[in-house]
């Protein structure tokens, strides 16, 4: 399916004879060259098939190995290792300038690489003042990229636009500062299309603030992929699912009256309340093991992480079975 929209002009077509008068149509209005079909585009590699669209960044991680030597490293499972201890101070790097440029070439890797999207959130939040630990988390990794050069994300076409959530938090999570993580993840007709990573602004004074907030953060995101589906023409027309491993959070945002221990959570987090109680939005409560975000949240096991990236849609065709 081609979606175009230009100015108050929209314009649709699902095969070939369509999609040939979509491009003289435009090139009626713009001077507008034919490229062929999508196959390569800032990094990201795209492989069409009759099942799908597999979109992965293999040559630029292969780049990423070669210029940080670390093309003929050992492999490692996964991005970190679980028993990753946080509260290590490690001497100060002489210069921060190759960490900084590392991790900035790795942020941008998340576009289709939601397996290292939590990895990436925690090296990033020491990029004024790394260390050697710091450093070697990098280098984790690299390595865990080199085993996994392939890895990319699914999209196929099943049939419907709903809007799906998973929302999570790790409570007190940092061993530093004790701050919480945010984590969700969106689905769109089935399909991965939007997560995050991001550890919350101040301290949550119970598990069940940090997963308010991290509701609130995903119901945000709900929101605008919505208006933005109702911008191209797809207006999903049952309401959006969150779901949420934290009864406790699932209860506040329903309930009306506000009690004495959530005065202290700022207003913009009450946002979800109205969203589920104007049926925007439905609640709904998930076991943790079954919890998709939870890959955006901490340091999983090599089990659990590699199931909840299939869940996801992350996977490497080109890995030994």
């Amino acid at each position: 399916m081609v979606l175009i929209y230009v100015d108050d002009l929209i314009i649709t077509g699902s095969n070939a004879d369509s999609i040939a008068a979509l491009k003289k149509k435009l090139q009626g209005k713009f001077p507008v060259k034919d490229l062929g079909p999508l196959k390569y585009f800032l990094g990201i590699e795209v492989a069409t098939s009759h099942k799908g669209l597999f979109l992965n960044q293999r040559k630029y991680t292969i780049d990423l190995l070669r210029d940080s030597n670390m093309l003929n490293s050992k492999p490692a499972n996964t991005p970190f290792d679980s028993k990753l201890q946080l509260d290590k101070l490690g001497d100060p790097l002489d210069s921060p300038n190759y960490y900084q440029k590392l991790v900035g070439k790795l942020i941008y890797l998340t576009i289709t690489r939601p397996d290292i999207s939590f990895a990436v959130s925690l090296v990033s939040q020491y990029m004024h003042a790394p260390t050697v630990v710091h450093l070697c988390m990098v280098k984790r990794i690299l390595r865990y990229l080199k085993k996994t050069i392939g890895r990319g994300i699914v999209m196929r076409r099943n049939g419907h636009t709903d809007i799906i959530g998973f929302s999570d938090s790790d409570w007190a999570g940092n061993t530093i500062d004790r701050r919480s993580t945010t984590g969700y993840c969106m689905f769109v007709g089935g399909n991965l299309v939007s997560w995050k990573s991001k550890k919350q602004p101040v301290v949550a004074r119970s598990s069940a603030e940090a997963e308010y907030r991290a509701m609130a953060a995903a119901s945000c995101e709900m929101v605008w992929l919505k208006n933005l589906l109702t911008d191209l023409g797809f207006s999903p027309t049952s309401p959006m699912k969150l779901f949420c491993d934290n009864q406790a959070a699932m209860h506040i945002a329903a309930n009306p009256v506000f009690h004495e221990r959530t005065k202290h959570i700022e207003v913009d987090c009450h946002f979800i309340r109205q969203q589920v109680q104007s049926k925007v939005i439905q609640t709904h409560y998930i076991r943790s093991s079954d919890q998709l975000a939870d890959a955006f949240t901490k340091v999983l096991s090599s089990t659990v992480f590699h199931r909840l990236m299939f869940k996801l849609g992350s996977i490497d065709p080109l890995a030994p079975a």
